[in-house]
C-alpha cells in the first residue's frame, strides 16, 4: 500500500521527532562519558542515569528505538566506542527482559555493556578508521583491554562485583551447551554479552571493512542454522529478527526496502519499499506487510550497499502510521517478549 502519515495527532508525531534528537543525545553523551571518565563526577551514577535514559527510550516504543539505534550504528558521527557501546547496551537490556534476567542481573550486564571497552576507547575508535592491520602494540593493547577496563572502573569506585566481572571477562569462552539457568551469574552473562558484542561489531561498518547485514552477523555468530539450543543466540533473532527494524532488505519483487517494524508473525516485518525493481528511488515509499505472503524478503543487505539518505523522523512515523493502522503490526509501546 502506498503511505501517507496521519496528520492528526500532532502530539504523537512531536513525541517521534524528540525521540531521534534523544537517542542522537545519549550517543553523543555516552561518547563524552566513555572518552573522559576520570573527569566525571560521579561516574557511577552518570552510568546509571543513562541506562535509565536508555530503558526509557527503549519503553516508549521497541521498534522505534531498534530503527534508530541500527541506523546510528551504521552512520555515526561520534565514533564507533560509543556508538558500539549503545547498541550493546539496548540489545542486552531487550535480551534481558526477555530472557527475564533477575533485575541484579539486568543491570550488571547493561551497564557492563556499556563500560566493556572504557579502557581503549581511544584505540577503538583509531581502528575503526584505520585500514591497515592492528601493529604489535594496538595488538596487546586490545587482548589486555578487559583487565585494563576492570582496573579503570575500579578507579572510577564501581562496586559492583558482578558488573566488575563480566567486563573483566567479557571476551572469555563460555559453554553455549550448558542452559542459562544453570550457569553461575558472571557466566551467564558474559555470554550474553560475548553474543551482543560479535553482533554488534560485525554489524557496524569500519574503514578496513564495511558492516555486514544483520542477517550475515547472526550467521557468522552460529552458523546457517540457528540451533535453539544456543539459546542467546535463539534468543535474540526471536526478539529482534533476522532483518530487525533499522536494516536494509531486497524484495523478492526487485525491490529495496528497510525494515519499519516488526510483526506478530516472526522474521515477517513490515517494510517500507524505497527503490522500484530499477533501482529507482521512489518519491514515496510503498508499505508492505511481508507476514501477508507477497512481497517476501529474499535477502538482508548491508547499509553499504544502500546508497541512501533517509528522513529517519519520516520512516519512524510511517512506521508508527501502520502499527496504529494495520493489523498484526507491533503496537506503539511494545516488548520483546510476544514475537
Amino acid at each position: 500500500m502506498s503511505a501517507q502519515p496521519s496528520s492528526g495527532n500532532h502530539r504523537t508525531e512531536g513525541e517521534y521527532e524528540d525521540l531521534l534528537s534523544l537517542w542522537a543525545d545519549l550517543e553523543s553523551a555516552l561518547s563524552v562519558l566513555l572518552s573522559r571518565p576520570l573527569q566525571v563526577q560521579d561516574f557511577s551514577a552518570k552510568v546509571r542515569q543513562f541506562d535509565g535514559w536508555l530503558q526509557d527510550l527503549v519503553a516508549h516504543d521497541i521498534d522505534a528505538a531498534l530503527y534508530l539505534m541500527f541506523q546510528l550504528a551504521s552512520t555515526s558521527t561520534v565514533g564507533y566506542s560509543a556508538s558500539h557501546a549503545l547498541v550493546c547496551g539496548t540489545l542486552c537490556h531487550i535480551m534481558a527482559i526477555e530472557l527475564k534476567l533477575p533485575q541484579r542481573e539486568r543491570d550488571s550486564l547493561v551497564r557492563a555493556a556499556l563500560t566493556m571497552n572504557i579502557g581503549m576507547t581511544r584505540l577503538q575508535d583509531e581502528l575503526a578508521e584505520q585500514r591497515e592491520r592492528p601493529n604489535a602494540a594496538q595488538q596487546e593493547a586490545i587482548r589486555s583491554h578487559p583487565e585494563d577496563s576492570l582496573v579503570l572502573l575500579q578507579r572510577l569506585f564501581i562496586t559492583d562485583a558482578l558488573w566488575l566481572d563480566v567486563v573483566g571477562q567479557h571476551h572469555a569462552c563460555v559453554s553455549d551447551r550448558v542452559p542459562l539457568a544453570d550457569q553461575d551469574p558472571e557466566d551467564r552473562l558474559t555470554r550474553i554479552l560475548g553474543t551482543i558484542d560479535r553482533y554488534a561489531a560485525m554489524i557496524s561498518p569500519r574503514k578496513s571493512r564495511v558492516g555486514r547485514s544483520a542477517t550475515d552477523s547472526v550467521r557468522a555468530i552460529v552458523g546457517q542454522e540457528i540451533d535453539q539450543r544456543d539459546e542467546v543466540s535463539y534468543t535474540l533473532v526471536r526478539s529482534i529478527g533476522l532483518c530487525p527494524p533499522g536494516t536494509f532488505v531486497k524484495l523478492d519483487n526487485g525491490e529495496t526496502a528497510i525494515v519499519l517494524r516488526r510483526s506478530d508473525k516472526a522474521n515477517h516485518p513490515l517494510v517500507a519499499s524505497l527503490l522500484d525493481s530499477t533501482g529507482t528511488h521512489r518519491a514515496q515509499p510503498n508499505l508492505y506487510q511481508t507476514a501477508s505472503g507477497k512481497p517476501r524478503i529474499q535477502s538482508a543487505l548491508a547499509r553499504a550497499s544502500v546508497s541512501l539518505e533517509l528522513n529517519h523522523r519520516t520512516m519512524v512515523r510511517l512506521g508508527l502510521y501502520a502499527a496504529q493502522h494495520s493489523a498484526g503490526v507491533r503496537g506503539v509501546t511494545t516488548g520483546p517478549g510476544s514475537l
